[in-house]
């Protein structure tokens, strides 16, 4: 699996690849579409964060714990997301590639505003 560096999250020292997260999230039929993100984390540095679009089929009947737990079985426990957020959309460009880099920054203003 081959990401770019500026997307490896560092949780606890090991290597964390978004886009094989992404693509082991995909398996999971209640998800649509998924961005992996790195987020700031007292105690791990970094933490694995996933923005999920719920399938229409399941949206509201899934929730956002039964993602992680499902993630835990899935992949190495250092991998699976921490925080799973359920979105509307994702962004994107013209191209159709979702904007990680912006909600990346998004979720650091969030956290300076919220004092983390």
């Amino acid at each position: 699996m081959t990401d770019r560096l500026k997307r490896m999250i560092n949780a606890l020292g090991y290597k964390v690849w978004p886009a094989e997260v992404e693509a082991l999230m995909y398996r999971h039929p209640a998800i649509h579409e998924v961005c992996v993100i790195g987020v700031r984390d007292l105690k791990r540095g970094e933490t694995v964060k996933a923005l999920v679009v719920p399938a229409a089929a399941h949206a509201g009947t899934v929730t956002e714990q039964e993602i992680i737990d499902w993630a835990h079985e899935q992949m190495a426990s250092y991998e699976a997301p921490r925080i799973v957020e359920f979105v509307a959309s994702l962004p994107k460009s013209g191209s159709g590639k979702i904007l990680w880099r912006k909600l990346q920054e998004e979720d650091v203003a969030r956290s300076a505003a919220s004092g983390l």
